[in-house]
């Protein structure tokens, strides 16, 4: 059984693709009478590089028939010794190629268990840290404590008021000790989104950094370098990073959703000085343009020189509003814009912006 050209073939497969080798054999035995001795060369050379489509060692017996012929003049077949040899050759050679591919995959496969371990432990150390940063909010800071000599820093606003007038809240004074560059506290109700703002001259540090100072690929909330918290400016932008996890910002495109607005239209952002709850007026998806693109930038809008621009910016907002949500404001309301990645074009921001409101409806 499985027999082509007096060769032993072990399965059918193999045995149906001798066959497919024969005819082609074949047909090149034809072509090749008429051939000479240099034309059966440039033929053997072919045949031995893989140009024609041979799926078992019938190609390899075909080649032995003309190499045999150059010497003389006619196609003897070669021995089986040297037909076995070729068939191990050929063996060798796959059996490498298998070790191969087996050693590309594994090494494949160790460089994603490592990018894994790495995106784990980071995820873990965030949410360890944000349990600790919310345990320490709201505890009473004593008279005696002082703030974190390592992370002690310069507060980000230097103004003339009298101190009793910009006091931190006493539900801060502990973070506010720990890191002086937290700002506020952002939440948003049966969400993820409970954690401390930040702000600092550089917009990129809290990219990737946490608020221990520590390199963190999830980064952290802060706020534009440009807002003001005691001046105040118009709007307070707060950035995050849309983490695959859902942590940061990885859930506010839920918003898109009018059903979810419905069930979360109130977000809380106290700033270290003041409490505050804003009520969610329009979202829309925007881009980070080009400084020469002459359009509608919702990143650069933090002061309105006037009630004609605010009302302009109110009115691009309401024209990229994904849906009505009925709520105004005026000019001299106190907005909050939150904005992430999006996906949906290159450099796509998915941005959800609310008014500062006395309370709940």
């Amino acid at each position: 059984r499985y027999i082509v050209e007096n060769q032993q073939f072990k399965t059918e497969e193999e045995y149906r693709m001798a066959l497919q080798d024969q005819k082609l054999m074949e047909r090149m035995r034809s072509v090749c009478e008429g051939y000479s001795d240099g034309q059966k060369k440039t033929m053997i050379a072919r045949i031995r590089s893989g140009e024609f489509p041979f799926k078992t060692r019938l190609g390899l017996l075909f080649a032995e028939e003309l190499e045999s012929s150059l010497v003389k003049g006619k196609p003897v077949k070669p021995s089986e010794d040297k037909i076995d040899r070729m068939a191990r050759e050929m063996i060798r050679k796959k059996e490498k190629n298998r070790k191969r591919l087996i050693l590309a995959l594994s090494l494949v496969g160790m460089v994603c268990i490592a990018w894994f371990g790495v995106y784990s432990y980071f995820d873990y150390r965030t949410g360890k840290q944000n349990e600790q940063l919310s345990q320490l909010k709201g505890q009473i800071s004593e008279p005696w404590e002082k703030p974190d000599s390592d992370t002690q820093q310069e507060p980000l606003y230097q103004l003339d008021t009298p101190a009793e007038e910009r006091e931190v809240l006493e539900e801060y004074k502990k973070l506010y000790n720990k890191n002086k560059k937290l700002i506020g506290w952002l939440k948003i109700d049966d969400t993820n989104i409970d954690y401390p703002v930040m702000q600092t001259v550089d917009n990129t540090y809290y990219l990737d950094h946490n608020s221990n100072q520590e390199y963190d690929k999830n980064g952290s909330i802060f706020m534009d370098k440009d807002c003001d918290v005691l001046k105040p400016s118009t709007n307070f932008i707060i950035y995050g990073h849309h983490m695959a996890s859902g942590r940061m910002f990885g859930r506010l495109g839920k918003y898109q959703d009018k059903e979810y607005y419905e069930e979360h239209k109130y977000i809380q952002f106290d700033t270290i000085y003041e409490k505050g709850l804003y009520q969610v007026m329009y979202v829309f998806r925007s881009r980070v343009y080009s400084n020469e693109d002459i359009v509608f930038k919702y990143y650069q809008f933090i002061d309105a020189g006037s009630e004609e621009e605010f009302q302009s910016y109110m009115q691009e907002m309401e024209k990229e509003a994904l849906y009505e949500t009925g709520v105004k404001a005026e000019y001299g309301d106190q907005l909050l814009t939150l904005t992430t990645c999006d996906y949906h074009e290159k450099n796509g921001r998915f941005v959800v912006v609310a008014k500062k409101v006395t309370a709940k409806e």
